[in-house]
């Protein structure tokens, strides 16, 4: 009897596993449809603005016509401002073919936001490769994540961004400066503790993780390590699976001390010493700050390390005109 219901057990969860598989396709696959009826929507728009381009006023009469009719014969959604994001689609994503099937139309909608055509294609490739959400795509774009991540590079690197989304190949294209914590619920203005910090970090780890990138799982809070019988604790510890190494995190609640660094430097050391596994690249070390001296950091860390990182951290989303002074100072 009971190798029966094992059975039984067995074949309906293969079933239902089946069922559930094929509701999402349809339900990806309906919400792609909606994107693609959309696309052509704002297509033949366009198309007949085109062609009644020299009566003046065509195309308010155009659109304002269309929700009338569209409305009463389809209902909701063909309002004249979502008829306008629909022709407003259309002309930001001229080839049909490169839509992405994983994305919503609110997804779309969010894209719509960003002017810059090279930074709505960064976030589109992003979104699409990591899955965002679209609250997640929201707090992205509102975070200036393509300018953060642009500060530090050239030119031609900054151009890949738009084409190819965030690449990592190596250590500093995990780093972000500053990191934006807004969602800790912290006031940076008054005084708060580093386990304060830690501890919020912990309760939002899911945002944390978005915040900190591609490839990050966490593993530890607190690792304690020994050293000649006395205890050191690591704040928080993470492996990113894209360079397949240990990230180590340690939280400062003020401006970075040279101290700082080579504690971190010890952290670092010793887990390429102790834990660091067969197949595992090197340890990195990322200090999270309030301020730091760039040339502090220089002349502190020994000569050829390229592992270990300091980088500000703030709770509220800066604006283009903060990033771009930081990047000038």
């Amino acid at each position: 009897m009971k190798k029966r219901l094992s059975t039984v057990n067995k074949t309906y969860s293969e079933i239902r596993d089946i069922l559930e598989a094929a509701r999402n396709r349809v339900y990806h696959n309906i919400n792609f449809e909606m994107v693609l009826a959309y696309w052509n929507i704002g297509k033949v728009i366009v198309e007949h603005e085109q062609k009644g381009k020299a009566k003046a006023g065509y195309k308010d009469y155009l659109i304002n016509n269309l929700s009338e009719r569209l409305t009463k014969e389809f209902g909701k959604g063909f309002d004249i401002s979502n008829l306008k994001h629909i022709r407003k689609f259309y002309l930001s994503f001229p080839k049909g073919d490169a839509l992405r099937r994983q994305l919503s139309w609110t997804h779309y909608r969010t894209l719509l936001r960003v002017e810059n055509k090279d930074v709505r294609n960064f976030y589109l490739v992003e979104c699409s490769q990591n899955k965002w959400s679209t609250r997640e795509l929201d707090r992205q774009i509102d975070s200036l994540l393509y300018e953060r991540l642009a500060l530090s590079k050239d030119k031609k690197s900054v151009k890949l961004l738009s084409k190819k989304g965030h690449i990592i190949k190596e250590p500093k294209d995990l780093i972000k400066d500053p990191y934006v914590l807004e969602f800790v619920g912290l006031d940076e203005n008054k005084s708060f503790q580093e386990k304060d910090l830690e501890k919020q970090l912990i309760d939002k780890m899911y945002s944390f993780l978005l915040e900190l990138g591609k490839g990050f799982s966490f593993v530890e809070r607190q690792k304690r390590i020994t050293v000649d019988g006395e205890h050191y604790y690591i704040d928080l510890v993470f492996y990113n699976f894209i360079l397949k190494c240990f990230v180590l995190v340690e939280l400062k609640a003020g401006k970075l001390a040279h101290q700082d660094i080579g504690q971190m430097d010890f952290y670092v050391r010793y887990f390429e010493k102790e834990e660091k596994q067969q197949g595992d690249n090197p340890t990195i070390g990322i200090i999270f700050c309030t301020h730091k001296n760039k040339a502090m950091v220089r002349y502190t860390l020994l000569e050829g390390s390229r592992q270990i990182f300091a980088s500000k951290y703030q709770f509220y989303i800066p604006s283009e005109k903060e990033l771009k002074r930081e990047l000038l100072r």
